[in-house]
Parts: C-alpha cells; structure tokens; sequence
C-alpha cells in the first residue's frame, strides 16, 4: 500500500475581491442587528409568475414589492449616521425615496465573487424592468456593472476602509447611491436560505425557497438603533399585503417591454 502524500498548504494573498467583503463585514459587526420572520403565503403570486408573458423572477418581485412598502414607512429609507471623529452626537437620515442594493454572485477567473448592483427608486420601476436590471448584473462584464466597487477594491486596505466608512456614515444622497437604503441578498435560487447575513443597510431583505403549501419564510435583519422589532413586523405584513395585491396584479398584466425602454433604464442604472 503506497503511503499518502505528506500534507500541505498553499499559502497566497488574500484577493482585492475577498479584503473587500472582509473589510463590509467588519464594519457590519458594529452595527447590532436583529432577524423577523414572516411566513408568507404566495401561492397566489407563484401563479402569476408562472402565467406572466415576461419572465420575472422572484428577487425581482420581493424587490419592487418591499420598495413600495418602504415608500410609506420611513425608517425603512433611514439609518444612523455616526459622527464621533468631529465629536458630535449621532444622527437619523432618511432618504426621500430607495435605493436597492442587490446581492449579486458572479464567477470571475473560477472564483466566485460578490458584487452589489445599486437601483434608484424601484418602487417607480415595471417587474420587467427591473428583471432587466438583474439579468444584466449577472451577464454584463464586471467593468460596465461594476466599476465602482472594482475600483474600491483595487484601493489600499486602510484607504478602503476609510473610504467606506465615510459612505456608510454620510448624510448626503450620495450614501443612498453607494451604500443603498435597504439591501436584498437570497439563495433561494439554490435551494437554500440566509436569514442571517451581516448588512451594513438599514434593512436587508431575504426569502426561502418556497414549500410545498407554497408558503415563504421571508427575513427582514433590522438595525435596532434604527427601528425595533414591531416596526420590521408591520414592514413584513405590508409586504405580503403589496406581493399578493398589487404586485400580483401586476404580474397578470404584464406583456413585453419595448426594448428601446429597457435600454433606456439599463443605461440609467449604469449611471
């Protein structure tokens, strides 16, 4: 019997791409977030999916529908602006409309990677174009979705970490447009779920898979020194009342876009 190899271990740098998802981490940790729970009933809206003439997924879905519940709740488009290097006390913001940041994977040279793609005012955004926004930040080359955040993690850590520290801290609508107002990530697409995840946005959303009854386990992780737990709850009640009303609605109405729309708004979220 011939004798194993002796053990090793290939030693590299840590990736741009890997320091920069452990520097969004690190600032998460300071922020004292809490999950709710709703389980949701969507058979309804599963129907509507299935028989739309526009293929719309269902990131797509819960994200237009928790924007609009987010346009009549505003702590949902606020958040804690820190100030402690002038010595001044904290502040609320609070942005006049949403902005999405989605969670995005992409495989780049074998490795996966994490991209987040910003969309300004879903709430005022058709499901297709907003399936068109997605599809394009999973198909697009990384340089024309992302070149901002690439350029952020080409960036020398302790510039990087200030650099987004400064975003997360800002009261000015460029905050919105960097960091977001609320965030989405889900791998219900692969089966799974994540109803634990770090955020550095008010709010992030995320689902399950749907069951057999054809309920959902939908996640809103809250930060506690923004809103408190019966203000995630009302947000989640509002969000199956929107994804089986209007949203379901919607869904049956949908026919095709023109695509010199869709260019238009894809050229409007490259932006």
């Amino acid at each position: 019997m011939q004798a194993p190899a002796p053990l090793s271990i290939a030693n590299r740098p840590l990736p741009a791409a890997r320091g920069f998802i452990t520097d969004l981490v690190g600032l998460a940790q300071s922020v004292p977030l809490f999950p709710v729970d709703r389980m949701m009933p969507l058979t309804e809206v599963a129907a509507a999916r299935s028989t739309a003439a526009v293929r719309v997924g269902w990131a797509a879905v819960f994200l237009k529908a928790y924007a609009c519940v987010a346009a009549d709740m505003p702590p949902l488009r606020s958040w804690l602006v820190r100030r402690s290097i002038w010595g001044l006390p904290p502040r609320l913001a609070t942005a006049s409309q949403s902005v999405a940041s989605v969670a995005i994977n992409r495989t780049d040279a074998g490795d996966d990677r994490l991209f987040f793609a910003r969309l300004p005012h879903p709430e005022s955004r058709s499901l297709a174009d907003i399936q068109q926004f997605l599809d394009r930040s999973v198909a697009a080359p990384l340089e024309e979705v992302f070149s901002r955040q690439l350029q952020l993690e080409s960036l020398p850590g302790l510039l990087r970490r200030a650099v987004l520290w400064a975003n997360i801290n800002s009261a000015s609508p460029k905050r919105c447009t960097r960091i977001g107002t609320f965030s989405l990530s889900t791998l219900a697409g692969l089966g799974a779920s994540n109803h634990g995840h770090p955020t550095i946005c008010t709010t992030s959303l995320s689902f399950a898979p749907l069951e057999a009854d054809g309920r959902c386990r939908v996640t809103l992780i809250c930060d506690h020194r923004v809103l408190d737990g019966a203000t995630a709850a009302r947000a989640l009640e509002a969000l199956e009342a929107m994804l089986c009303g209007p949203i379901v609605a919607e869904l049956q109405s949908l026919t095709p876009a023109p695509l010199e729309m869709v260019a238009a708004d894809d050229r409007e979220a490259a932006a």
